[in-house]
């Protein structure tokens, strides 16, 4: 097969490859992190949440959280192997799918919109489920290893609001 028929784009009806779908996720993560930005999330985390977060903070924060979206989703891409995805998986699910959890609840919680909420529901989470359904179907990793690395990116999500958001308040 030609390198040329190896970036051909998929015929209809097609599955697109994981190896496609995964470089949606750090596009969706830019534009999140936007949203959040123009929507003060820094000072609803301060205000709203009763945690502690500068601007300055955020943007440090988030540019250290994309580059190694980006780092991770190259790497999986470029090596394919099984480790490189579970680590991308990892990461993945604590910045977009535990994310989008995260803000669909905040709003109960504290009744107010949580800046974020869009990009989350209408891109972090479709996103999550594709590539989990192409990770799954394509087979590039065992479900249970896929499991494994969500459970993880669940306790991530956790240990950054902790850490984050709370500066680790007991």
């Amino acid at each position: 097969m030609s390198a040329v028929a190896d970036v051909r784009a998929p015929a209809r009806g097609e599955a697109v490859s994981f190896y496609r779908l995964i470089w949606l996720m750090p596009a969706a993560f830019a534009l999140h992190i936007c949203e959040e930005w123009f929507g003060g999330f820094a000072n609803w985390v301060t205000h709203v949440v009763g945690g502690e977060m500068s601007p300055s903070t955020f943007l440090v924060n988030n540019a250290g959280f994309m580059a190694v979206l980006v780092a991770l989703t190259t790497l999986a891409g470029a090596t394919r192997k099984g480790w490189a995805v579970f680590l991308l998986m990892f990461w993945a699910s604590a910045n977009l799918f535990w994310d989008f959890l995260f803000h669909v609840f905040t709003v109960p919680l504290f009744d107010r919109y949580s800046p974020g909420l869009l990009t989350a529901t209408l891109l972090y989470f479709p996103i999550s489920y594709l590539v989990a359904r192409a990770a799954l179907a394509e087979r590039v990793l065992p479900p249970a290893l896929f499991t494994l690395a969500c459970g993880l990116g669940a306790a991530l999500m956790g240990f950054v609001i902790w850490a984050g958001l709370y500066h680790f308040a007991v």
